[in-house]
C-alpha cells in the first residue's frame, strides 16, 4: 500500500454536515470500478513492483486534475453544481500515487449565480467551499509552495494546488489577481476556450493575441509569483504570453497537432516549442476525445503516449510532464451537459476529426493515471531518472523557477 492511502481515515466530502438537512444529497458516480480495469499493459512482477517504488519514492505531480466526483446521472449536473458544493474524491486520490496535483476546481461550470460559469463571485464560493472541506481531514493538504509539496510527500500526504483554468472572471480589475493569490491560487488560465479581456481562447476562429490588459496581468502573475497556463489559449495568444512573460510558463495539459491535426483542440508546436525554449512544461493531457493518435481505433493510452513520444522528441524531455485532466465519473457526459455555458460545442463537436469514444482506456479516473503512465514507462524501457523527471522531477524544477522554494 502506497504511504498516502494509509494515511487516508475514511474522510467523505462534506460528512462534518448532515446530508438532506444542512446541504442538498445527490448520488454520486465510483471514484474506482466505473469502467473495466485496464489490460494495456504486460508487466511481470519485478515490473510491477518497480512501478509501485517509483510511486512511492518519488515526488509525482500532475499538473492538472479534476478529482471532484460527479453524480451518477448527469441530468442532475446543473443542479449540483448550483448547489455549491462539489464533492472531492478523497478515496480515489489516496490511491492515485501522486503527491501533489493541480486542482483546476470547475469554475467553468461554477453554476452558483449563472448558467454561463466564470462569475467572481461564484469562483470564490467554489474555490472557499472546496477548501473550508478540505480543512475537515488532515491527508490532503493545500499547497501554496514548492516546499509545502515536498513536505507532503515527506510526510505521506497528498498536495492540493489550486488552479483556475481561465482568468475571465477578473474582467478588468488586476488586483482580482492578488486576492486569488491570497485564497491561495497558485496557477491560473489566461482564457478558456472563449476570448476574455486578456486574449483568444482556443475556439476562435481569429486569434489576435494578447490584449494590453492581457499584458498587465502576466506582468502582476509574474511580480507575484503566481505560474501562467496556456493549456486552452488560441495559438498567437499563447506564443505571445510565452514571450512577454519573464517567468517559464506552463501549459498544464494539451496534446500536438502534430499527432492529431485539429486546431480547436491541439495545441501548436510553434507555441510548445517556445515555452519549453523559455524554460517552460507541456503536460500531456488524457482528456477524452482530445489527445487521439492515427494509430490507434481506441482512445487509449497508447495513443495518449504517442503525444508524450512526439513531444520529448519535440522539446526535450526536460520539458514535459503530465496533466491528464481526470475526473470521478463520466467526463463526456460534463462535455455535453455544459457544452452552452462552456462555449465549446461549436468548436467540440463540429469539428471534422471529432469522434465520440465514452472515456480513455487506462487513463480515465485520478485513481489509475500515473499507475498506468508509469506502467508504460516502464514497459517501453524509460529509465528511472528519465521517468523520475516527467512524473514530477520537470514540474518542481519549473515551479521552483516561478514560486522560489
Amino acid at each position: 500500500m502506497l504511504p498516502a492511502a494509509e494515511r487516508y481515515k475514511g474522510y467523505r466530502s462534506y460528512s462534518y454536515l448532515e446530508a438532506g438537512k444542512d446541504y442538498q444529497e445527490f448520488k454520486l458516480a465510483p471514484e474506482m470500478g466505473r469502467v473495466p480495469l485496464y489490460e494495456g499493459l504486460t508487466l511481470s512482477d519485478a515490473q510491477k513492483e518497480r512501478v509501485a517504488q517509483l510511486l512511492t519514492d518519488n515526488i509525482v505531480i500532475s499538473l492538472h486534475e479534476h478529482p471532484t466526483i460527479l453524480p451518477a446521472d448527469l441530468r442532475e449536473l446543473i443542479d449540483y453544481e448550483r448547489s455549491g458544493r462539489e464533492h472531492t474524491g478523497y478515496e480515489g486520490l489516496a490511491h492515485s500515487g501522486m503527491t501533489a496535483f493541480f486542482d483546476g476546481f470547475m469554475d467553468g461550470t461554477a453554476y452558483v449565480t449563472s448558467l454561463c460559469g466564470w462569475k467572481w463571485n461564484d469562483v470564490l464560493h467554489d474555490l472557499g467551499m472546496r477548501l473550508c472541506d478540505l480543512a475537515q481531514q488532515d491527508f490532503i493538504v493545500h499547497a501554496r509552495s514548492v516546499a509545502e509539496i515536498r513536505e507532503a510527500h515527506r510526510s505521506g500526504r497528498m498536495a492540493l494546488v489550486a488552479h483556475l483554468e481561465g482568468a475571465t472572471m477578473i474582467e478588468n480589475e488586476l488586483d482580482r489577481i492578488e486576492v486569488l493569490y491570497g485564497f491561495g491560487v497558485r496557477c491560473m488560465g489566461i482564457t478558456y476556450s472563449e476570448a476574455n479581456g486578456l486574449g483568444s481562447g482556443r475556439k476562435e476562429s481569429r486569434d489576435a493575441g494578447l490584449t494590453a490588459f492581457g499584458r498587465a496581468a502576466v506582468r502582476r502573475m509574474n511580480q507575484i509569483g503566481m505560474a501562467i497556463d496556456i493549456a486552452h489559449c488560441g495559438e498567437n495568444t499563447a506564443y505571445e504570453t510565452v514571450v512577454t512573460s519573464a517567468a517559464p510558463v506552463l501549459l498544464t495539459h494539451g496534446g500536438s497537432r502534430g499527432v492529431w491535426d485539429s486546431p480547436t483542440h491541439m495545441n501548436s508546436d510553434k507555441a510548445m516549442k517556445a515555452c519549453a525554449e523559455r524554460g517552460g512544461l507541456v503536460g500531456v493531457t488524457a482528456a477524452p476525445h482530445l489527445t487521439y493518435s492515427p494509430r490507434y481505433s481506441q482512445h487509449n493510452l497508447d495513443a495518449v503516449m504517442d503525444h508524450f513520444v512526439y513531444l520529448v522528441d519535440l522539446l526535450g524531455l526536460e520539458h514535459v510532464g503530465f496533466g491528464p485532466d481526470t475526473q470521478f465519473g463520466d467526463h463526456l457526459g460534463v462535455h455535453y451537459a455544459c457544452a452552452k455555458s462552456l462555449n465549446i460545442e461549436d468548436s467540440l463537436f463540429n469539428d471534422p476529426h471529432y469522434s465520440e469514444k465514452p472515456y480513455v482506456d487506462g487513463a480515465e479516473n485520478p485513481a489509475e493515471c500515473f499507475w498506468n503512465i508509469i506502467g508504460w514507462l516502464v514497459e517501453h524501457g524509460y529509465s528511472d531518472d528519465e521517468i523520475n523527471a516527467v512524473i514530477g522531477g520537470n514540474a518542481l524544477r519549473v515551479l521552483e523557477q516561478i514560486w522560489g522554494s
